[in-house]
């Protein structure tokens, strides 16, 4: 095999594996809904699959997604957002009995196929209200311009900090 064929090779694997990884997987509660928010790495064009699952009792139990099917008796209670680089699934009606270890799980095709995913356990009397964890959590954004505008006014000595 030419080894330039080889490098490229080697080079399109590692795009992939990197491409669609897991980052974090948080919980929170907005009003009676679970919110779970995945956030991903997305530098590969690569179609990704992906799944929302809830084990509980050591059994698991598919909420949403596009490698295992649903179960009924989640499909009227999940609402799912997909964006760049993050993937939003609300279960409505949120109790006691939907408490256990969710999984976000991204699946890249090839050979062999691509695993990553992050878990949280979820306690119901233990999660926090999505507000206080909103902003900093799904856009960080304003954050990294209110710290680059500080210190650019810094350097024009328009403040001293």
């Amino acid at each position: 095999m030419n080894p330039a064929i080889g490098i490229a090779l080697l080079l399109a694997v590692l795009q992939v594996s990197q491409g669609q990884k897991v980052t974090s997987l948080t919980a929170c509660l907005v009003d009676q809904s679970l919110r779970l928010d995945c956030h991903h790495d997305n530098t590969t064009s690569t179609p990704v699959q992906y799944e929302f699952s809830l084990t509980r009792e050591k059994k698991k139990h598919v909420l949403y997604g596009t490698v295992g099917v649903p179960e009924h008796s989640y499909r009227s209670r999940t609402n799912f957002t997909n964006k760049y680089n993050i993937k939003v699934l609300y279960l409505a009606n949120f109790t006691n009995k939907d408490e256990g270890t969710y999984t976000c799980e991204l699946r890249l095709s090839g050979q062999p196929p691509m695993v990553s995913n992050q878990n949280v356990s979820v306690l119901r009397d233990k999660l926090v209200k999505c507000e206080g964890v909103n902003l900093l959590a799904q856009n960080t954004s304003w954050l990294l311009l209110l710290l680059l505008s500080l210190s650019l006014l810094q350097a024009t000595d328009f403040i001293s900090l």
